[in-house]
């Protein structure tokens, strides 16, 4: 006999859960048991009352079910959390090659199972962003499972920070806040980690997100493979990490360019943590690219923040990405190659390789496809779950 409360949803959620996508948003909720704590584990199931499966509730948010198991002799004590841990955990040491295992993302939220739960690993020390109310209450059995699992492979973690910025808390009824859950013997907020064997520093206090973007890891190396003999630019450079790669793929020259002095500082101190010179240049990417001659470089990495957060912008974010990359084309000499990415989850793939196709002709250009792809496997998309995808990144010859 099961003890958790019910959440009855209609046709249209029942659709949705039954093809794999783990919210029930509040129009898909029929009627509910009373006295449902907000954060408590209900049971969801369908109008004839047939199990479909169990959440977290939170009467706060539009999404008032997040699904989190489909198995009805699951208990969620703190062994179920830990097995939900130890498969995230050997999944990213299945998929990321032991070299670049000093950091990479342990959880990613839905596609973990885990829902509004993000982990980053640097070093010594797990950078934590908790988004849901169910997570909150029961982090402190997550957390601990993440140390203990950790060990069982090998790892020492000695610290777990949470960055819990997000204004998406407010929608969840939590308070935003960061600082230490475990505080390292070693109390700075930065770490050294290796990435394709160079180094970066990541300030997990201060920096973007949890610290570091780890989602490129493996297309920067494709970069690298390209840059040999060319005069590369890495526009919105952030912390350096393209133009890097590119340098130690035998570029002739690397420029990084950023509209942030501080990102370009960072990205410096990178830069000599690696023994590496670069030229920066701080500036708009737009209005430099605009005013560059062209066939001042051979090689363009497009890399920006995403242009919209909002799906009431994505016709003015495609927009900006169009004229983003018409700039870069029309800059580029025959056989020059573009590299060019979007974060931004709601353009979707056919929306920004159609902003590029517009791009290309605005330009009079033709494009050759060398690869496409998305982030490093550590975020994986949850196929059924479009909310899981968000990167999209390609290069192209340019002729």
């Amino acid at each position: 006999m099961r003890n958790f409360k019910k959440v009855i949803i209609n046709e249209r959620g029942e659709e949705r859960v039954r093809n794999m996508h783990p919210w029930v948003f509040e129009g898909n909720i029929d009627r509910t048991d009373e006295d449902i704590i907000d954060g408590e584990i209900v049971d969801v199931l369908n109008k004839k009352e047939k199990y479909l499966g169990s959440g977290f509730y939170n009467s706060n948010s539009k999404i008032r079910v997040r699904i989190i198991s489909r198995n009805t002799n699951d208990k969620f004590d703190y062994d179920f959390f830990k097995r939900r841990v130890l498969y995230a955990i050997d999944y990213r040491l299945k998929v990321i090659d032991k070299e670049n295992q000093n950091a990479f993302r342990v959880i990613y939220g839905e596609s973990d199972e885990m829902p509004g739960l993000t982990v980053d690993k640097f070093d010594d020390v797990l950078a934590s962003e908790v988004l849901s109310l169910g997570i909150e209450k029961r982090k402190d059995d997550i957390y601990k499972a993440l140390i203990e699992v950790f060990k069982e492979k090998g790892f020492n973690i000695t610290g777990i920070y949470e960055r819990c910025e997000s204004p998406i808390r407010e929608k969840e009824g939590l308070e935003e806040y960061k600082g230490w859950y475990l505080e390292s013997p070693n109390k700075e907020t930065k770490r050294i980690i290796t990435e394709n064997n160079l180094k970066y520093i990541v300030d997990f206090e201060n920096g973007q997100k949890t610290g570091f973007f780890l989602d490129q890891k493996y297309n920067r190396l494709k970069v690298r493979y390209l840059a040999k003999d060319m005069k590369v630019l890495d526009c919105c450079t952030h912390t350096g990490a393209f133009a890097m790669n590119a340098y130690v793929g035998g570029a002739k020259r690397v420029d990084a360019l950023d509209v942030s002095e501080k990102a370009l500082n960072d990205a410096k101190e990178n830069f000599k943590l690696n023994n590496i010179k670069i030229n920066t240049i701080c500036s708009d990417a737009f209005e430099y690219l605009e005013n560059i001659p062209k066939k001042k470089y051979d090689f363009i990495v497009l890399d920006p923040p995403a242009f919209t957060k909002e799906k009431n912008t994505i016709k003015s974010a495609l927009k900006g990405y169009e004229r983003l990359n018409y700039l870069a084309m029309k800059s580029l000499p025959r056989g020059g190659l573009l590299a060019t990415a979007s974060c931004s989850h709601f353009a979707t793939e056919k929306d920004f390789k159609e902003a590029i196709r517009k791009a290309s002709v605005k330009a009079d250009v033709k494009l050759k496809l060398i690869d496409a792809s998305g982030p490093s496997p550590d975020h994986p998309e949850l196929l059924g779950v479009p909310e899981t995808k968000y990167l999209k990144f390609f290069i192209f010859e340019v002729f």
